[in-house]
Order: C-alpha cells, then structure tokens, then sequence
C-alpha cells in the first residue's frame, strides 16, 4: 500500500511539473498591429494663439482745465453722440477770469484812444512849430522838442495798441477755459469706462486727466493676439481665423486677419509678434477685455492623402528589426520618431523624405517612403507614389498580455508593470 501511494506522488509531481512547464514555459507569438486607412480629405493647418478682445479705436475723453465735477451726463455704457456733452466742471472760476479779462481789455482800449487823441494833440504842436520858425518867432530848440514830443506820441500809441492786442488774447484765452468746463463727446460710440464722480476735483496741472472711454464702433472690434516667431511667418494680412471665448464655449467667431504688426514684444526672451485679428460685431456680445483662443489659418489642402501623426512617428522594435536583420530606420531622425509640428508645408521642409509602414501580403513590414506636406496636429498630408487611398499603414502594436517578454519590446512596452490586460503602444 505504501508502495502505490510513493507511485501516485511520483506521477501527481510529474504532472505538476508538466503543467508548470506548459502553461508558463516561454511561447513566441505573432505580433499585432494597429493599421489606419490611408484617407483623402482635406488638410488644414492652423497657428493658435492667445489674445484680447479690444474695439478698434478707444477714445480718452479728458479735461484741459482743473476744478471739481459739477455735473455727469453720461454713464457706462451710454451711448453717445459726436459733440454731445458728457460732464460739465463747475465754470464760476472761469467766469470769473473771463469777466477780469474782458475788464482788462476795455482798460487798454481806451488807454489806446487816449493815446491816439494825444499823437493828434502833438502832430499839431509840430506843425504849428515848423510854421512859426519859418517866421522866426521860435528858435529851433522848440521846434525839436515838438518833434521828439510828436514821435514818442507815436511810440505810446504802439504800446497802448498792443495791450489792446495782449488784452483780447487773454479774454480769449478765458472764453476756450469757460468753453473747456463743458466736456463733449469727440465721436459717436458707447462709453466703456467712467472714471469720475460728481463732486470729485481733477487736476490738469502736468497732465490731461481722463474722464470717460469711449469705444467708437462696438459692432466692429478686434483681437490683439500674440504670436510666436515660430509661427509669425505664414501669416500675412487677409487670412481667415477663427476664435473662441470662455462666455460662449459653444460658438466659434470668424474673423480675418487685418494687420501683422513689426514691433516685437520680448518678454523673458520669448518674442512674439501682435497680430490684430478684426470681425463683426452686431450684438455686442463679445466685450472689450474678453481673453480669445485664435486659430489662424494658414494654410489648406483638399482632396490630398492623409495619414495620422502617429504612422509617421511609428519605428519597428528593435526585437523585430534584429529578426529581419534590419538597421535602425533613418528616416525619423532618433529611434522613436520626430514629433510633427502643426503647419509644416513643404516650401519649409523641401523634399523632405519621411517613412511609413504597411503590411504585404504575408503580413510582413515594408516601409514606404513619403513626401510631408502641411500638417494640423492630427493629420499630415502625404505624397507617395507606393501608397494609395484606402492603404493600411501601421501606426502602433497590441498583444495580449505576457505573450511577449518585456525585453523584446521597447522601452514602454513590457515588463509587468501595465494594470489592464492589454498593452498598446502609446502614440
């Protein structure tokens, strides 16, 4: 008895050992890949660009003379004509002045007309002069003395002219002080901004102090976009562009690019350029202020083969390279594949030859050089003569797990690492 029970281990062990071996023993598996059709459609490539919504002209609406608010005739948002009065300055100081000028000039006109009546007095004494020396009734001293009288009348006359003169430049200067209390619309739009209160005193001692902002077109606005230089060159004015705001998600504006303007703004040695993007505007529901997400269009492709990014950016592992006894692909630069970037054309990269992989009819790699075009961060438009619409090209593997060893694939891709039951190659 004890003899059978050492044979039924023996044989229970041997089976253990069996299984252990069969079920867990190293298995190589064919590998799967992940393949997209090769499409035609169209491509187009975008810049994007962060940006504030501001009308096209705000105007400062200021005061040329100090002294407090007395009155306010428009508040935000009113809408205002051109020549309409939007506040008033209390104007009693300037009266006043006026008032003092105007007393002033009346005061040297007439020390002018005295002026005047007394050179007509002294021209007759020197005429009455010269007549009597003729005669010799007078000696020349007294003739000379009217002469000099005569002429300094002359002199006194200028003087007294030109206080008149100084006089009526004052009472003006007055008269535009008084008329400056009155603060008037320069042109018809909607006021923005109110920055003063009744009773509040401003100064225009150093500088003009702003009372109102006015946007004068609300239905025609614009948006000041920063663009990298990066992106800076296949933008140019008349391009269309699109955007969006954060107070309508669902919405897209239209617009089109009016002006790329040459100052560069270099904030921590980042350079961008300000691209001004104008559109419509009839409700007024975008606002001055509102941050815009940009897309600027820069360039477009219909009815061209396109591949996804990822078929692009996809390099065989190196387990199945050393198999085929193939080198390293050279096309994509390093092991892994270069990043496209969004708007690559090919007058930037002319002729540049890139690979994709499909699969023959033996289920085999075989790579296929191609022509990049323009790119929009999803697609790429390509030019081939090996590849057609409808074409598989392979964009990344799947296999089950523990199917493969961790070694035979790259970085990434094995080890025991990975939660779900099935590993795919990220793109």
């Amino acid at each position: 008895m004890r003899r059978v029970s050492i044979i039924v281990g023996v044989l229970a062990l041997g089976l253990a050992i069996a299984g252990y071996v069969f079920f867990n023993g190293e298995r190589k598996v064919p590998v799967r890949y992940r393949t997209v059709p090769v499409e035609r459609g169209t491509v187009v490539s975008l810049v994007t660009a962060t940006g504030t919504i501001n009308p096209i002209t705000t105007v400062q609406v200021g005061s040329q003379v100090s002294g407090m608010i007395e009155s306010l005739h428009a508040d935000f948002n009113s809408k205002v004509k051109a020549n309409q009065v939007v506040a008033r300055i209390d104007p009693f100081p300037y009266q006043a002045r006026r008032d003092q000028a105007v007393a002033s000039l009346a005061n040297a006109k007439a020390a002018f007309e005295k002026a005047r009546i007394d050179l007509a007095q002294r021209r007759r004494e020197l005429d009455r002069a010269k007549s009597l020396i003729g005669q010799q009734f007078i000696s020349q001293n007294e003739v000379d003395v009217a002469l000099t009288a005569s002429e300094g009348a002359v002199a006194q006359l200028k003087v007294t002219e030109a206080a008149v003169k100084q006089a009526e430049a004052l009472v003006q200067a007055a008269e535009l002080d008084l008329k400056y209390t009155v603060i008037r619309s320069p042109v018809d739009g909607v006021v923005i901004s109110r920055l003063v209160e009744v009773g509040q005193r401003i100064s225009a001692s150093f500088s003009i102090p702003t009372l109102f902002l006015i946007a004068e077109d609300v239905t025609k606005m614009q948006v000041d976009t920063n663009v990298s230089e990066a992106d800076i060159g296949g933008i140019v004015d008349g391009k269309a562009a699109s955007f969006t705001v954060d107070a309508y998600p669902g919405d897209a504006f239209q617009g089109r690019v009016r002006q790329v303007r040459n100052a560069p703004i270099n904030i921590q040695n980042v350079v961008t350029y300000d691209v001004v993007v104008e559109f419509e505007n009839p409700e007024f529901r975008l606002k001055p202020g509102m941050t815009a997400n940009v897309s600027i269009i820069v360039n477009k492709r219909d009815n061209v083969l396109k591949v996804p990014n990822a078929a692009l950016r996809f390099v065989p592992p190196k387990a199945i390279r050393d198999e085929r006894g193939e080198a390293e692909p050279k096309s994509n630069g390093d092991g892994r594949g270069k990043r496209l970037a969004a708007g690559t054309a090919p007058a930037d990269m002319p002729n540049r030859q890139w690979g994709v992989w499909t699969l023959d009819a033996t289920g085999e790699l075989a790579r296929v050089s191609v022509e990049m075009g323009i790119s929009d961060r999803s697609y790429v438009e390509i030019a081939a003569a090996d590849l057609q619409e409808g074409d598989q090209v392979v964009t990344g593997i799947e296999s089950p797990r523990g199917e493969r060893k961790g070694g035979e694939l790259p970085p990434g891709f094995g080890g025991g690492q990975q939660r779900s039951g099935r590993r795919d190659r990220g793109l």
